[in-house]
């Protein structure tokens, strides 16, 4: 898909956020006057779109400082400033992707809670690499779930990637060394590992994750190189407390936000970027293999207030 084809896409999908997020703020500076209760009141827009408690507060004080010290008194303005104060937000943790590694192949973790659409969004990146020409083995470690094992399968054969997968109910880290070890004998480029997403207890997820990790390592020093978080972006605010306690365990390097045209909580990709300092890699705005793009903070912003 081209830029401007998936700027459509993305500006569609961006539909419900910018009614709410932006819908608000414009009736907010639609007042004559600069004053305290038109900060008030875009601190609660911003809030009630998802932006987050702490990133609305942050975003407002220094709105306030600046209108103070640069003697804005035009609504017009601090329209404008406040667009520039959401790209530098996202901007700050842009990163580009470079999934290649010079010795073995570069490995890639990817985790979330069930319904995030993270086997699918890796059934997706392997599709995405398998374009670029390189070899890709994908990994069913969510070996606690049938049908995501069944659901990579079908992104396996679709990707014309390969698939390594034990029987249901199997130590998943046992299934992330041999996807590894695989990799390495195949000489593979990339190796995608699909993880657990849910198991009885918050805690044994954790747990669970890092032993994926430590087994990884363990067969391929310095590995994984990526691990990728999936967060729904229909669960707002809930997908930055699932951030936090990801993060916890996993050395997270990086965000996927997925359903963001389904939702009207996109701000929480503000949120994301201003309080965990994690760049955002991907995002999601339909169902299609091409509706999953990299993130670029510019064009997120543009889509957003156009």
């Amino acid at each position: 898909m081209s830029e401007n084809g998936f700027f459509a896409r993305l500006k569609k999908g961006l539909d419900k956020t910018r009614a709410g997020l932006v819908g608000g703020i414009k009736r907010v500076f639609a007042g004559a006057d600069v004053n305290v209760e038109m900060f008030e009141a875009l601190e609660e827009s911003l809030i009630s779109a998802d932006v987050g408690v702490e990133t609305s507060m942050r975003i407002v004080q220094d709105m306030r400082a600046r209108a103070k010290v640069e003697g804005i008194n035009e609504p017009g303005v601090l329209y404008t400033l406040l667009k520039e104060e959401m790209a530098a937000i996202m901007e700050a943790h842009e990163v580009s992707l470079d999934w290649r590694c010079a010795d073995g192949p570069h490995v890639m973790l990817v985790a979330g809670v069930n319904g995030s659409g993270k086997t699918t969004t890796a059934g997706k990146i392997a599709y995405r690499l398998a374009r670029e020409k390189r070899t890709v083995i994908l990994g069913a470690a969510d070996t606690f779930r049938a049908a995501a094992g069944e659901q990579l399968a079908i992104w396996a054969e679709r990707a014309g990637a390969q698939l390594i997968r034990h029987q249901e109910g199997a130590d998943p880290g046992a299934v992330a060394y041999d996807t590894v070890d695989a990799g390495i004998a195949r000489h593979a480029d990339n190796v995608i590992i699909d993880t657990a997403g849910r198991l009885h207890t918050k805690v044994n997820l954790m747990e669970e994750l890092k032993k994926v990790q430590r087994v990884i390592a363990k067969r391929q020093p310095g590995a994984p190189h990526e691990v990728l978080l999936v967060l729904d972006a229909t669960t707002g605010q809930n997908g930055l407390q699932q951030a936090r306690q990801f993060t916890q365990s996993l050395t997270v390097t990086g965000i996927i936000l997925t359903k963001l045209d389904g939702t009207a909580k996109g701000g929480m990709a503000i949120a994301i970027q201003e309080q965990l300092g994690i760049p955002i890699k991907l995002i999601g705005v339909g169902e299609g293999v091409e509706d999953l793009q990299p993130f670029d903070a510019k064009m997120f912003v543009a889509a957003l207030f156009d």
